[in-house]
């Protein structure tokens, strides 16, 4: 089980990560730690991966990575304090609008954002790259 943080600041700009592994952007997330609760492990998360610390709002979709068996709860976030910067797990950290999203993000996780940005709650599922389905 996976969480992932879509941070919106109020001007509508969300952040964003370029892994340092693969070099992808997505939103912060991660593997879920045994002994924390969501919320815990998506405040954790986004710390460590650009050094935000956030407040969690809701849950906006459940997403299943198909080709690995990985769940990952997504939920909007607003940021607390603390600057964005990049981290031992981030090459890059940026605030991105849904046009940047769209543009530099693969549909897998750019469709996490859009849902989180347009409210709502959804279910998908793809291939690790694409949209598959969704239900």
């Amino acid at each position: 089980m996976s969480v992932a943080g879509i941070v919106v600041r109020d001007d509508g700009r969300v952040l964003v990560i370029q892994r340092r592994d693969n070099g992808h952007w997505e939103p912060p997330g991660g593997v879920l730690e045994l002994d924390e609760t969501f919320d815990e492990g998506v405040r954790r998360e986004v710390a460590e991966e650009t050094g935000v610390q956030v407040e969690v709002e809701q849950l906006t979709g459940a997403y299943k990575n198909l080709s690995r068996g990985i769940v990952a709860l997504v939920f909007r976030c607003r940021p607390a304090a603390g600057e964005a910067i990049a981290t031992d797990e981030s090459r890059r950290v940026a605030w991105f609008n849904r046009d940047e999203v769209r543009r530099h993000m693969a549909p897998a996780y750019a469709i996490r954002v859009l849902d989180a940005l347009d409210g709502g709650v959804a279910a998908r599922a793809h291939d690790g790259v694409r949209v598959v389905g969704s239900g």
